[in-house]
């Protein structure tokens, strides 16, 4: 019989924050707090970008190859800048349509380093999708197969038990916790991860649904601890809408993250100013409940910098707020054929 206990990180939080921090710094407790409800739910252990579209291969694999583009995109988000131990989120991925026994398919890669508190979460995928024409646009089912990785460092970590009289232990030194449960040592344990989804796109419109975590891969650490990633589900849809003005276009869109526990909505608007391959971008992005998101970027030939600050609505104040910074690289695929009445993707905006 199998007598492993489970004890995910929010437990750990409860710990670590009992007692932890005097009056003075109530500020930080509070910053703490809101890392250990983000740990309480499941569906936050994928991070999240401000900026999704420009990052669509981060949650559907099924974006490997959408485009007629060789496509490389980064992103680092810095999340409540200003709390000690915030989360930090690193994502690079890349993409290229390529055609076999003249079928257009994609391939792609991702991975994702993601730093919450005394938590690092890691991912690595390799994405494929095959492409239909459907309805005047081009429909393409994908899939990601890889590793994810969860690890746990207290070696900065002070660990109250409630009978330790204020007296703590940090990361293996002596002190008050008696609890087998929580590691008091770096732990870090691998498994299997999957995911699939669904991406069509339309010269008047784009949307997708993707799942992550597909097969609830369960990562141990040592012999003692084990920790199950729940699936996160993914819908996705935008549209790039011409002006009376040639040079400006806008695009609304949409994300929805949950887990059928919890749930996130983005509701986004960009006004795209385009003249002679250059571009301008600027929009609002609004979460109910949660934050208004500030977008500005720009492109420049085949590269594309975005910013976004992130500004939560839910108490923490306008300097605890989240800082987005996207780049991308695009290069064209033409496939043999000579190119005729170049037109911007709906994807690529």
């Amino acid at each position: 019989m199998d007598t492993r206990s489970f004890t995910p990180p929010a437990a750990l939080f409860r710990k670590i924050l009992a007692g932890a921090f005097p009056a003075s710094c109530k500020w930080l407790l509070c910053g703490l707090l809101f890392l250990y409800a983000a740990a309480e739910g499941h569906a936050q252990f994928d991070a999240q970008f401000s900026q999704y579209w420009a990052v669509t291969g981060y949650y559907n694999p099924a974006h490997a190859g959408q485009s007629d583009r060789l496509v490389v995109e980064s992103a680092y988000s810095q999340q409540m800048s200003g709390f000690e131990n915030a989360p930090k989120t690193m994502y690079f991925g890349a993409n290229v349509p390529f055609k076999l026994l003249g079928r257009k398919q994609g391939v792609g890669a991702m991975f994702v380093n993601d730093q919450i508190g005394f938590f690092t979460n890691m991912y690595f995928g390799v994405q494929y999708s095959m492409k239909f024409n459907l309805f005047g646009g081009t429909l393409g089912p994908g899939i990601q197969l890889g590793m994810v990785s969860v690890g746990f460092d207290p070696s900065d970590v002070t660990v109250y038990d409630e009978d330790s009289n204020g007296e703590g232990s940090v990361g293996g030194m002596e002190g008050g916790t008696t609890d087998e449960a929580i590691p008091t040592s770096e732990e870090s344990g691998t498994a299997f991860d999957a995911g699939v989804g669904v991406f069509y796109t339309h010269p008047w419109f784009y949307a997708g649904i993707s799942a992550t975590h597909l097969l609830s891969p369960t990562v141990n650490w040592g012999e003692t601890n084990e920790y199950q990633v729940k699936p996160t589900y993914y819908l996705t849809a935008g549209s790039n809408i011409k002006t009376k003005n040639p040079f400006l276009t806008v695009q609304p869109s949409l994300l929805v993250k949950s887990d059928f526990e919890q749930y996130k909505i983005d509701l986004t608007g960009r006004v795209t100013y385009d003249m002679q391959g250059k571009e301008l971008t600027g929009g609002l992005s609004y979460s109910p409940g949660t934050s208004v998101t500030f977008i500005v970027g720009g492109m420049i030939k085949n590269v594309r910098l975005s910013y976004s600050y992130e500004l939560f609505t839910n108490g923490i104040g306008a300097s605890g707020g989240s800082h987005d910074i996207v780049f991308g690289y695009f290069m064209d695929m033409n496939f043999g054929k000579k190119a005729k009445n170049k037109h911007k993707s709906v994807r690529i905006l």
